[in-house]
């Protein structure tokens, strides 16, 4: 049976992480095995088409741990290391009733800045 109000994935990474990104609705990570980390962002600027970013906040995470992401909140998340494992399921709510949930990706230098969006 399908859910009309959260789409439900099982996720791998073998030493990596996935590209910025924000949910429209909620989302629910759920660690299966390994480690790895979530990092949260915020934008604080812009300046042409580049906008500034900055930490916010920074979780490690293990097998069994469960976490939220708030909706709209940039992030990232992934293995911690070259070769470790981490697995997860993302739970990702529907931002309103029978609406999917959408995700917007970008390409950033993880640190302060914003390139493009992706989609």
């Amino acid at each position: 049976m399908k859910s009309n109000e959260q789409k439900i994935y099982y996720v791998t990474f073998i030493g990596s992480k996935t590209k910025l990104h924000f949910h429209d609705g909620g989302q629910i990570l759920i660690v299966t095995k390994g480690q790895g980390n979530l990092t949260m962002y915020k934008k604080i600027g812009k300046r042409g088409k580049k906008i500034s970013i900055k930490k916010i906040h920074e979780t490690k995470l293990s097998s069994g741990d469960v976490t939220y992401i708030p909706a709209k909140i940039l992030h990232v998340h992934g293995s911690i290391g070259k070769n470790t494992v981490f697995s997860h399921i993302a739970i990702n709510s529907y931002p309103a009733k029978n609406r999917a949930p959408k995700t917007t990706w970008f390409e950033s230098d993880f640190e302060s800045e914003i390139t493009s969006i992706i989609r």
